[in-house]
């Protein structure tokens, strides 16, 4: 099996679980601390592999405490990092998030090291991108390293998933070369100027971003599913119901697992039931890497819910 190639951000996530997340100005009291490894990159390699994937990474991590404690992370599930750069000047990115008793969360990044990832870390990943058998990207590092991993994933056909998140305006040159848009509705809001919040905001979010070139569309709507789209047309699939712990780190989830099943040549009708599947999994559970499910877990989910 050719590999995912993921490109992306690595982050030390250190979590507060409380009651409600605090307004501008207020301080809660009496939350539970979690820290673990995170990064919307690392949390897609992670779960690509828990899902059956065979995984390279390419980012960066600072030299300290935290850059080591990712790279055993990753290793730790089998997932290849000789293009994870170490960068002397910068710290490890961290992420310092609040989840509230619904499982709803807010998060304040410190980019660090993640804001070094440059064109020449992805030219020296070349031929590693040029031989994937899907490059899995999302927007937490500078957009000039991600134009210039779907440059070169584009010119050798490999087929190319961008997670648009954190929101942000994108090159309509870039997105015309996406196989797959994975956004949430804040994301295709952004992207399209049309506010999501019901299937049918959805599928016209997803036709306007087929008209920029992008071949297919998932626009994930939390406990309600995503929307999916294509030029033949579009279907909405369905959530599955759990009981939410915390929702950090489900899109990556959801992302990752949507990888291992297109290389798997899934359908991508079944191949986004598979993501439901695996992210809704992981909401039962805290943190964001520490949640992805394993590909056992996955299976017997989808058997059981059937």
């Amino acid at each position: 099996m050719k590999p995912i190639v993921v490109v992306g951000s690595v982050n030390t996530d250190m979590t507060v679980k409380v009651q409600r997340i605090p307004a501008p100005g207020e301080t809660v009291i009496g939350g539970t601390f979690l820290m673990a490894q995170g990064g919307k990159g690392a949390n897609q390699a992670v779960a690509a592999a828990r899902a059956g994937g065979a995984v390279a990474f390419v980012g960066r991590v600072g030299d300290d405490v935290f850059g080591e404690q990712a790279r055993e992370n990753l290793r730790q599930d089998a997932i290849a990092i000789g293009h994870l750069a170490t960068d002397p000047e910068s710290s490890t990115g961290v992420a310092l998030i609040f989840v509230d008793d619904t499982g709803e969360n807010s998060i304040a990044v410190a980019s660090g090291a993640n804001a070094g990832v440059s064109v020449a870390d992805v030219d020296a990943a070349r031929d590693l991108i040029a031989t994937a058998g899907v490059l899995l990207m999302q927007l937490e590092i500078p957009l000039p390293a991600v134009a210039a991993a779907v440059r070169i994933a584009a010119a050798h056909r490999v087929p190319i998933i961008l997670n648009p998140a954190p929101a942000r305006s994108l090159d309509a040159e870039l997105l015309q070369h996406v196989g797959i848009l994975t956004p949430n509705e804040t994301e295709a809001e952004r992207l399209t100027g049309i506010r999501v919040h019901d299937p049918d905001t959805a599928a016209a979010a997803a036709r306007a971003l087929l008209r920029c070139g992008i071949q297919r569309v998932s626009v994930t709507m939390g406990a309600r599913g995503a929307y999916v789209a294509d030029e033949t047309g579009g279907a909405m699939v369905p959530a599955f119901a759990v009981a939410a712990v915390d929702a950090t780190g489900a899109g990556d989830v959801f992302n990752g697992a949507l990888a291992v099943a297109l290389t798997e040549e899934m359908g991508l009708l079944d191949a986004v039931r598979f993501a439901n599947a695996a992210a809704a999994l992981s909401v039962t559970r805290r943190g964001a890497q520490p949640s992805a499910p394993r590909r056992l877990e996955i299976d017997d989910f989808l058997r059981r819910a059937c």
